[in-house]
């Protein structure tokens, strides 16, 4: 796997999934994002609790296919698996992981908020909703609703911030010093803050609890949570 060393040099742009984050994807992943392998296989067990032969699970900003591929070697009964990503740099090494691998999955270059949610089991959105702009996120979760089945879940996990700005302050502190322990540089950590201005605008728990509610969700819980990242699960 290779290491991310994406921000060790100036950067010239904003944050984007191209080519240069997508060959260290898998590495900045598991040292940016707390807990992310322990959050994957919780999610994946989720999904195996309801697991059935033909049910569909759609991956929302499934970049290089970890998580469906790490889904599909668990599973006991074939399920559809899809993955919908607007970059090709990131769809292109899931191609090659999934033939890799073996794996009937099947995956589509689109934009998600362009896509025509039908027939869903199951959707899951692993810190994909946070790129999208708040003023179209909630359109996003009811396409995602209107698509479902009646028995539907939908699974998300997202960086939160904090109402209480002191605890927010703390907690952003906690979590630089996190990636600190993973290595990344006090440099790269700025740099990757810098460039993930106004990309990557997260909500409050409320914030993401009541878009659900909004888009006709009414079973909304959080399975996990590790100071500013949280995982929903919402039943339709």
């Amino acid at each position: 796997m290779a290491k991310d060393k994406v921000f060790t040099e100036k950067i010239s742009k904003k944050f984007e999934f191209d080519e240069a984050v997508a060959s260290v994807f898998d590495d900045m992943l598991s040292r940016s994002v707390p807990f992310y392998d322990e959050v994957r296989k919780l999610v994946i067990s989720l999904i195996l609790a309801e697991e059935k032969e033909g049910k569909k699970v759609l991956d929302l900003g499934s970049s290089t296919a970890k998580f469906l591929l790490d889904l599909h070697s668990k599973m006991s009964v074939p399920m559809r698996l899809k993955g919908l990503d607007n970059s090709q740099a990131m769809l292109d090494r899931a191609e090659q992981k999934c033939q890799a691998f073996g794996a009937e999955i099947e995956l589509e270059l689109v934009d998600m908020l362009a896509y025509n949610y039908s027939d869903e089991d199951i959707v899951v959105a692993n810190y994909t909703l946070q790129f999208i702009r708040p003023i179209q996120r909630l359109e996003l979760v009811k396409k995602i609703y209107n698509g479902m089945h009646n028995d539907g879940v939908f699974i998300f996990s997202e960086k939160i911030v904090f109402e209480d700005k002191v605890l927010d302050k703390q907690m952003i502190d906690i979590y630089y010093e996190y990636k600190k322990q993973q290595g990344y540089s006090e440099y790269e950590i700025a740099q990757k803050r810098e460039a993930l201005e106004n990309v990557l605008i997260p909500f409050t728990i409320k914030e993401n609890i009541q878009m659900c509610k909004d888009a006709g969700f009414t079973k909304i819980e959080t399975v996990f949570q590790w100071a500013n990242f949280v995982t929903f699960v919402i039943k339709k």
